[in-house]
């Protein structure tokens, strides 16, 4: 089963499915990369962690299960509502926020003979393009990256949020890649595109002058969906989450009702 949709998928974007859809897209990703930069580099995935308060993890679709009491355990009776009187006749009932750890996978490339990081590759979620803590530290990383010799690719699948800052970029697209190379120190290339394209194949920087691997993301994605059986988790039948603007929605309806 594939896709109906000719690259990125609107349906991949909710909240409660992309963090799968994240993890199993870098690992693709990886994957892909491994053969075309051996023996010289090697590709490994990384995690970066984020502390999130309860409503952050709702927000970004990973709600937080130690909520669920255990059937073994008996409940403790309602807390009574605070009220001024009752502190003065003894303590009170109150809820702390605890805050909680999500990890995120990327991928960096390393010379094998020096183990030097050559190339860092970033997939965005929400954790650190909507949610505004993550979004900040996320920047923080971002930044140091970009000053570095490193090259950056910076891949972003979601219309949700607002783009990554870059300069000079003043037209709208749903989706992005960045593609930094380090010797190019604060130029990049941008590849824009739209619900209604495939999405743009690039090629991944290593060392100046030596040849850059392709990466085909679209065929990796699409490959993904078949192995993964999204479909089986996702009804076309309803708006995607976040909603489509009214023309792509219409184009969308007319996409899906000629592939069934």
């Amino acid at each position: 089963m594939r896709s109906p949709f000719p690259g990125m998928d609107p349906y991949l974007e909710h909240p409660a499915l992309w963090p799968d859809v994240h993890n199993r897209l870098i690992a693709s990703i990886a994957d892909a990369l491994a053969p075309l930069v051996a023996p010289r580099y090697y590709v490994g995935l990384e995690q970066r962690a984020y502390l999130l308060q309860p409503d952050d993890m709702v927000f970004v679709g990973r709600p937080d299960v130690s909520v669920v009491p255990s059937p073994a355990v008996v409940a403790e009776p309602e807390p009574p509502p605070y009220s001024a009187a009752s502190s003065r006749n003894g303590p009170v009932w109150v809820e702390l926020p605890m805050a909680d750890e999500v990890s995120e996978d990327f991928i960096e490339i390393h010379d094998v003979a020096t183990g030097k990081l050559i190339t860092l590759l970033e997939l965005l979620s929400p954790v650190n393009k909507i949610n505004k803590r993550g979004r900040q530290q996320y920047l923080e990383k971002r930044s140091q990256a970009l000053g570095t010799r490193t090259n950056f690719v910076e891949v972003d699948l979601l219309r949700d949020g607002e783009p990554m800052p870059m300069v000079g970029v003043s037209a709208h697209s749903d989706y992005r890649i960045l593609v930094r190379r380090g010797w190019q120190h604060q130029r990049a290339q941008l590849y824009a595109f739209s619900l209604r394209q495939t999405i743009p194949g690039i090629t991944i920087p290593l060392m100046r002058g030596e040849d850059e691997p392709p990466l085909n993301l679209n065929a990796v994605l699409h490959d993904l969906y078949g192995r993964a059986r999204f479909d089986l988790r996702l009804d076309y039948g309803q708006p995607p989450v976040p909603p489509l603007n009214e023309q792509d929605a219409s184009w969308a309806r007319t996409l899906l009702s000629s592939t069934q």
